[in-house]
């Protein structure tokens, strides 16, 4: 079995004048460019490859790898709207349809727009989408808290950073959390900081195994030894601050800060901390 906007590996039946023909299985034999076939292959050879449909609607090969795959996310770009909807650049010949129906508002050429790539059940066809929540995952199904996970940025939100999560769910980085300048678009790596009451997923940038990293305890302890004993990096300064000093996000810094008071190892004042004793 094939999959219609992915990359299958699939064998070279025979050639042909224009390049060759694929063993399609179920969809027959699929033609591929004589320019996207890899020097020293021929009959019988192996070859991975992204298939997708042509402009008449024929199942086509390219090893050109597109911006997304069927269930994946990209930024990409209006390059033509017509009374179907707009066309995105994906990388290949025919560019990607995002229907009326699937935009949040309405776009003009030259415009990028964040979407989920998917295939249409009822046309077959490769499409996208701007609204996804209609295809992916908002409440948790299978996430723990302090799981490691992959993020996309897909919008910037009056709370912080709406992130995909590992291809099929969304989740959201509060702007407290959000220590680096992100862009819509941007991969970074995180964790599951939160699943809510309602089964919605909160986020860091950067993972956290546990409460109290000791690593970081030992620097702000260093930190301070160097400072004289005394900092005005507290748990209220700016989360740029933060970052700037000990590359991690103002929560962190807050876990190990209060499980250095706890264990009376620093002293917290208003404005300021400091070695204890």
């Amino acid at each position: 079995m094939v999959d219609i906007g992915s990359f299958n590996q699939l064998k070279i039946k025979k050639t042909a004048y224009f390049g060759a023909y694929l063993d399609g299985g179920h969809q027959g034999l699929i033609p591929i460019s004589a320019v996207d076939l890899p020097i020293g292959v021929d009959a019988g050879s192996e070859i991975s490859v992204f298939l997708y449909h042509n402009s008449d609607m024929q199942v086509v090969a390219t090893t050109v790898r597109p911006a997304a795959q069927v269930g994946h996310c990209a930024l990409l770009s209006v390059v033509e709207i017509n009374s179907t909807g707009a066309f995105l650049e994906w990388g290949l010949p025919k560019h990607l349809l995002l229907p009326f129906n699937e935009q949040k508002s309405s776009l003009k050429v030259g415009q990028t727009c964040f979407v989920y790539v998917f295939l249409d059940k009822y046309t077959n066809r490769i499409a996208s989408s701007m609204k996804l929540s209609r295809h992916l995952l908002e409440r948790n199904e299978s996430f723990k808290v302090h799981q490691s996970v992959d993020l996309h940025i897909a919008a910037r939100t009056d709370l912080g950073y709406k992130a995909v999560i590992d291809n099929h769910s969304l989740g959201l980085i509060f702007e407290s959390d959000a220590y680096l300048k992100l862009r819509v678009g941007d991969y970074v790596s995180g964790s599951v900081k939160r699943i809510r009451a309602d089964g919605r997923i909160d986020l860091y940038i950067s993972s956290s195994k546990s409460e109290v990293d000791e690593e970081l305890s030992g620097r702000i302890l260093q930190h301070l030894r160097d400072h004289g004993g005394s900092s005005r990096l507290t748990d209220k300064s700016p989360p740029h601050e933060i970052y700037k000093e000990f590359k991690v996000s103002k929560n962190k810094f807050k876990n190990a800060l209060g499980g250095l008071y706890k264990s009376r190892r620093v002293t917290l004042t208003q404005g300021s901390v400091k070695l204890a004793g």
